[in-house]
């Protein structure tokens, strides 16, 4: 399951004698597509081999994992189970992406926003209508060790040139598994997607390494949070590359990457790497997010 890589051509780079590629993660799957795929892999294998009937997991009214997560279940022949943040959603129309999870069978179940941070920050068991020795419960993001060892099959050996790989930042399972197969002298460095004091040590206790650095600056005010100026530089990348890159996360490092490029902070020649870790469906939710704050809309294949 190896992924290509792709160069990009963009006057801001060549300016600054700069090479960036881009591990298109995000074409492994329509769907299960670039980290999903990964931290899904060996869940998927484990709950078959356990015998188990159901996927549970949990997470947002947007979350790609959750969608990813029914995609693979419907693949795989098992039920699914959503523990959706936000119980005041169970009244309101789906958005695209719980349409998706629906539409691939998955069962979604709408809990408060403390019950949803009880079960997922806390350690707190699943409601109690979902226990049963049948369903294999999947953490938020799928934030486990399996995930991590997916996670680690990114990079390969053809990869041990770049200076430097980049990846964005959520649960901090993705970088963890990257921290693990690095090569050295590689800088890693993942860019937070969102607001998190806990998320630099979440890393290191996932990967049981400290080689590496988290960009926080570049959260733009929190997990969805976006401006003008984020929406034309997502919409400018496309036209200079035709690359899709969603607002969430993948977006957000690239703009660190590019606005770091602009004051300098690589030296010339480098060659960095960039993981794109699909999340593309976020897309058409955001847009209609935007239409309503009436601002100007993300470009879209």
């Amino acid at each position: 399951m190896n992924s290509r890589i792709q160069k990009i051509d963009h006057p801001e780079l060549a300016k600054r004698k700069i090479q960036l590629y881009i591990k298109r993660e995000d074409e492994l799957h329509p769907v299960i597509s670039g980290n999903k795929m990964r931290k899904l892999k060996y869940n998927l294998r484990a709950a078959k081999a356990q015998n188990k009937k159901t996927l549970l997991t949990f997470g947002g009214a947007f979350s790609n994992h959750l969608l990813a997560t029914a995609a693979a279940a419907k693949e795989h022949e098992f039920e699914a189970i959503g523990i959706v943040r936000g119980a005041e959603l169970a009244d309101q129309p789906l958005n695209p992406t719980l349409t998706k999870a629906v539409e691939f069978g998955m069962q979604l179940h709408f809990v408060s926003r403390d019950h949803y941070k009880k079960c997922t920050q806390q350690g707190e068991d699943v409601p109690s209508e979902f226990k049963s020795p049948t369903i294999y419960v999947i953490p938020e993001g799928g934030a486990n060790e399996l995930a991590v060892h997916g996670c680690q099959e990114i990079l390969t050996a053809a990869d041990k040139h770049f200076n430097y790989i980049f990846c964005a930042a959520g649960t901090g399972t993705t970088i963890a598994g990257l921290a693990k197969s690095i090569k050295a002298p590689q800088k890693l460095i993942g860019v937070a997607s969102l607001k998190d004091s806990s998320l630099k040590a979440r890393i290191a206790d996932l990967s049981e390494q400290s080689e590496f650095e988290l960009w926080e600056e570049y959260h733009l005010g929190g997990y969805a949070k976006i401006n003008s100026d984020y929406i034309q530089f997502l919409n400018e990348f496309y036209r200079q590359t035709k690359v899709l890159l969603d607002p969430i996360y993948t977006g957000k490092m690239m703009y660190a990457i590019f606005d770091k490029a602009n004051f300098g902070n690589f030296d010339k020649e480098s060659q960095i790497l960039a993981i794109h870790t699909g999340g593309l469906q976020g897309i058409q939710g955001m847009n209609q997010r935007l239409q309503r704050l009436n601002m100007p809309q993300l470009l879209c294949e």
